[in-house]
């Protein structure tokens, strides 16, 4: 519960410090005399934006805190997430500085707004008389229903919804991929096939570049052989190999006779076998070369496909080439893979739908069973708040599409009188049916939520008479399990509280500023009788004021 609060230099609260009591609490005050003020200052306190419009004095920082007591509220592993010390006693402390800047602190230490927020949610619910408006919405609706909702599946529901959407958008992205390089995989996969049925083998280009060549002057080859074979051994016994069996032959008979005649022998001898050896490797060169036009164009066409397949890659050799392949084959292995992963996740898709719709099925079924509990709630309360005829129904249609909040629209269908129509209730309440269908709404949620504290900017618009004593005496009930404060204008309310402050604007320093006060006894009698007359009050105010708060003690 919001235990104190402390407004420094803030609009027209030059500085002021408020006790809160437990149950009840009554603001009033005159029109413009700053009542919602307050509120703008505990915004800040949970995380609304900055703004130094509303510095009162421009050369001083504002500053606002708040004392709230959460022993109630288990919140420990919110401090824990965001490493903050934890206190059963939490101070919350806004400064907004001159130049703009904002700081924000928990019990002392640095914080962000992030954390404000979500301490927010559990501590207080400031509802303002423009909120009501958020009745008539769907998302509101969805929200009211699902607080009815006992064991509510919306967190089993969201899950599967969040995964069903992450594997959708995956598959997007996966298929969009694949179009993007659906034309490059055709090119690909050609490119592939191209270099696959050229067969290339490392090494090859060498040999039939030699081989091209030989082919090319076979025929001038084979004639110098031929010549060579002639002059080596020719059929008339000219050739070299005859003259030098001749000259052997000569010599042999006189190498007995002179040391070097028979060396010259010998190496006569030598020449010849040396020159039969040649001989014989020219007749065998003779015979081997074999011109053949078939084998010569084979040679040519093939180094024309390792040319042109060079040129096209932009490469000079098969290694080169033989590695772009493996390339292309990694590439064409991805895509194919892509494929199988598009497949694969298309049926984790049809799973996810799966799920998520029994998930929202589910839900479904939970939120009709809510919405009788809803309707069967609100009906006594309305009742108290002088619409004993209203009718209030839930409506639950399928929606058009999955939504992180179900498959449901939900639409409260309303009728204020006997033997009207049930129609959305944005279409047929008044602005203060609204009022009192909004009470009634925070009266019976309150019993479900663990909020310990709500404040009621002057939700009683549009509630005069006998209505507001009833609207008066459900927010004391509210107040019997939480903290309830109301800014009201109406006495009938004021007087049921167990604390009244008092908001009134005065002159300091030739400066309009607002002062906020508890009122005792006596005073909350005078209050509520100016609220009821006039001021000064009446004799007969006075009295009636007595009365009023005599009977909300009883």
């Amino acid at each position: 519960m919001l235990q104190s609060l402390h407004i420094e230099n803030y609009a027209l609260i030059r500085e002021t410090d408020i006790s809160f009591h437990d149950g009840f609490v009554a603001i009033t005050g005159e029109t413009g005399a700053g009542k919602s003020i307050l509120l703008g200052a505990l915004g800040l306190l949970l995380g609304q934006r900055a703004d130094t419009q509303v510095l009162a004095d421009k050369e001083h920082k504002c500053a606002v805190e708040a004392t709230f007591n959460i022993s109630a509220l288990s919140l420990q592993p919110l401090f824990e997430q965001y490493d903050a010390d934890y206190d059963d006693t939490l101070i919350l402390r806004r400064e907004i500085l001159p130049s703009g800047k904002s700081r924000a602190f928990v019990n002392d230490s640095p914080a962000n707004l992030q954390f404000l927020k979500e301490l927010g949610q559990h501590i207080i619910d400031i509802h303002s008389q423009y909120q009501t408006l958020t009745l008539t919405t769907s998302a509101f609706q969805i929200q009211l229903l699902d607080t009815f909702t006992t064991d509510s599946p919306l967190n089993n529901y969201q899950k599967s919804y969040q995964l069903y959407m992450s594997l959708k958008r995956e598959l997007e992205r996966l298929t969009a991929e694949e179009t993007q390089n659906g034309k490059v995989l055709d090119y690909n996969r050609f490119l592939f096939d191209e270099l696959t049925a050229a067969a290339l083998v490392d090494g090859e280009q060498q040999e039939l570049e030699e081989e091209a060549h030989l082919l090319e002057h076979t025929e001038s080859i084979k004639e110098a052989l031929g010549t060579a074979m002639s002059a080596c051994d020719g059929d008339e016994g000219d050739g070299a190999l005859s003259r030098l069996s001749l000259a052997r032959a000569s010599l042999s008979h006189v190498a007995t006779y002179h040391n070097e005649i028979e060396s010259l022998y010998q190496r006569l001898d030598s020449s010849i076998i040396e020159l039969q050896d040649i001989l014989s490797e020219v007749a065998r060169l003779d015979d081997k070369l074999q011109f053949s036009p078939e084998r010569q164009s084979y040679v040519t066409d093939r180094l024309d496909l390792i040319y042109r397949l060079q040129k096209k890659h932009g490469v000079d050799t098969i290694a080169a080439l033989l590695d772009i392949r493996r390339q292309l084959e990694s590439q064409i292995q991805d895509a194919e893979s892509l494929d199988d992963r598009i497949r694969e996740v298309m049926e984790q898709v049809d799973r996810a739908f799966e799920q998520m719709q029994k998930a929202a099925e589910q839900l479904t079924a939970k939120r009709r069973k809510a919405g009788t509990l809803l309707e069967k709630s609100l009906l006594p309360v309305l009742g108290q708040l002088g619409m004993s005829s209203a009718q209030i129904v839930v409506q639950i249609d399928p929606s058009a599409d999955y939504t992180p909040m179900g498959h449901d629209d939900v639409h409260l269908l309303f009728n204020a009188n006997s033997g009207g129509t049930l129609r959305p209730l944005a279409d047929v309440a008044s602005g203060g049916e609204l009022s009192r269908l909004m009470l009634a709404v925070k009266s019976v949620v309150t019993q479900r939520s663990l909020l310990p504290t709500i404040i009621f900017d002057e939700i009683d618009t549009g509630v005069s008479g006998d209505i507001s004593v009833s609207v008066g005496n459900i927010m004391r009930l509210m107040a019997a399990h939480m903290q309830v404060i109301a800014i009201t204008h109406l006495p009938q309310i004021a007087a049921k509280a167990d604390q009244h402050l008092k908001v009134a604007k005065g002159i300091e320093a030739d400066r309009t500023v607002s002062r906020i006060r508890e009122l005792d006894s006596d005073e909350r009698v005078n209050e509520i009788a100016v609220m009821l007359s006039s001021n000064p009050p009446t004799l007969a105010a006075l009295q009636t004021a007595r009365e009023l708060m005599s009977i909300s003690n009883v």
